[in-house]
C-alpha cells in the first residue's frame, strides 16, 4: 500500500533522510518511531506532497505521491487542522467538500462517522467548547471524510489524558479491522506496543531497526532483563562480567542482559558479596528495544542485531 524506497533529503548540510526505505501492507497498521529530529515530519510531509524529497520513490498504492495520490491519503496531523469557532459538523461538511466528497454523500457521512466517533451529541458544538480529547476525535474523523485507504495518524494522542487515550487506541483499533492501513507516529512507546503489527525505529534518517515486536527483540542481547540499584555500580558490573553478561544504562537504570531466564533468589546467590539495595526482574519490551537501538546507532549505523559487554 505505501512504500518508501531510498528516500534522501537534506536541508542546507544537514542530511535529515539518508536512504530511507520502508513499507506498509494493505490493511497493516505501521509505527514509525524515533526521537526528535531523527525524520519522521519530513518524511511525512513528502509523503503528503508537501516536500520533495532530494532522490528515491514514494509509492502509494503502486503511484508515485501526486494530486491524485493525495485523494488516498487521509492524515490527522498532531498540530489539530480543525477550525475551532466552527461547529463539529461544520468542519466535517468543509472537509469534505475540500476533499471532492459529492454533496449528496456528505450528510451520511458525517452521520457514519459522528457515529463511529461518539462525537454525535457534539456535532452541533464549536470545536473550541471540546476537551482535547474530543478535539483529537473530530481530528482523525476529519481525516477520514472522504474515505482514505490510507491513514497518517501523527502523534493522535498527544496532550490528551490516560482515559481519552485508551478511547482512541479503541477507536484507532476498530480502523485497523474496517482493512484501513495506517501509518502511526508516536511518541508513547506502549501506544506502539498495543497499536502496531509492524514497527520502524528511524535513526539518524534511515530504518535502524524493524519488524514485529517479537522480531525486535533480537536486538536486545538478552532473553531477560535485571534491574539493579545498588551503591556499588562497578562491582555490580565486575560479577555480572564474570558472568558474561551484558549491561546497559537505560534511563539512568544499571540494567543486565540475562542470556537465560533465572529467579530471584539465584540472582541473590550469583551476586553474593554486593551489596544491593534492590532487584527487579523485567521481560524485554518496546522501551528497551527502543533505547537500544537508537543509543546504538548514536555511535554507528545498526542494520543487524548485536551483542556486546559493554554499555
Amino acid at each position: 500500500m505505501l512504500a518508501f524506497s531510498e528516500i534522501q533529503k537534506s536541508f542546507g548540510t544537514r542530511r535529515v533522510l539518508d536512504r530511507l526505505s520502508f513499507h506498509v501492507e494493505k490493511g497493516e497498521v505501521y509505527g514509525l518511531l524515533g526521537p526528535n529530529g531523527a525524520g519522521k515530519t519530513t518524511a511525512i510531509n513528502i509523503l503528503c506532497g508537501l516536500l520533495k524529497s532530494d532522490s528515491g520513490d514514494v509509492l502509494v498504492a503502486g503511484r508515485a505521491v501526486s494530486r491524485e495520490t493525495r485523494t488516498v491519503i487521509g492524515i490527522a496531523p498532531q498540530e489539530l487542522s480543525i477550525y475551532e469557532n466552527l461547529t463539529c459538523r461544520q468542519n466535517l461538511r468543509f472537509f469534505g467538500h475540500v476533499f471532492g466528497v459529492p454533496p449528496a454523500a456528505i450528510v451520511a457521512r458525517i452521520s457514519e462517522l459522528s457515529s463511529a466517533f461518539g462525537i454525535d451529541e457534539y456535532l452541533d458544538t464549536e470545536v473550541a467548547h471540546l476537551s482535547g480529547g474530543w478535539r483529537r476525535r473530530v481530528n482523525m474523523a476529519i481525516a477520514l471524510v472522504h474515505s482514505p485507504s490510507l491513514l497518517i495518524l501523527d502523534e493522535p494522542t498527544v496532550g490528551v489524558d490516560v482515559e481519552a487515550r485508551y478511547e482512541l487506541w479503541q477507536l484507532i483499533t476498530h480502523l485497523r479491522h474496517e482493512d484501513v492501513t495506517i501509518l502511526l507516529t508516536t511518541h508513547h512507546l506502549e501506544e506502539a506496543e498495543s497499536l502496531c503489527r509492524r514497527i520502524g525505529i528511524l535513526a539518524d534518517g534511515r530504518i535502524a531497526a524493524e519488524g514485529s515486536l517479537e522480531e525486535l527483540r533480537d536486538y536486545v542481547p538478552g532473553e531477560l532483563l535485571l534491574v539493579v540499584r545498588t551503591d556499588s555500580q562497578e562491582m555490580a558490573r565486575s560479577r555480572a562480567s564474570e558472568l558474561g553478561w551484558a549491561w546497559r544504562d537505560y534511563g539512568g537504570k544499571l540494567t543486565f542482559m540475562l542470556p537465560e531466564r533465572v529467579t530471584i533468589p539465584e540472582v541473590v546467590d550469583l551476586f553474593d558479596g554486593v551489596p544491593l539495595q534492590s532487584l527487579t526482574l523485567e521481560e524485554v519490551g518496546l522501551e528497551h528495544i527502543y533505547l537500544e537501538v537508537t543509543q546504538s546507532a548514536n555511535h554507528d549505523s545498526l542494520s543487524t542485531p548485536e551483542t556486546n559487554t559493554g554499555g
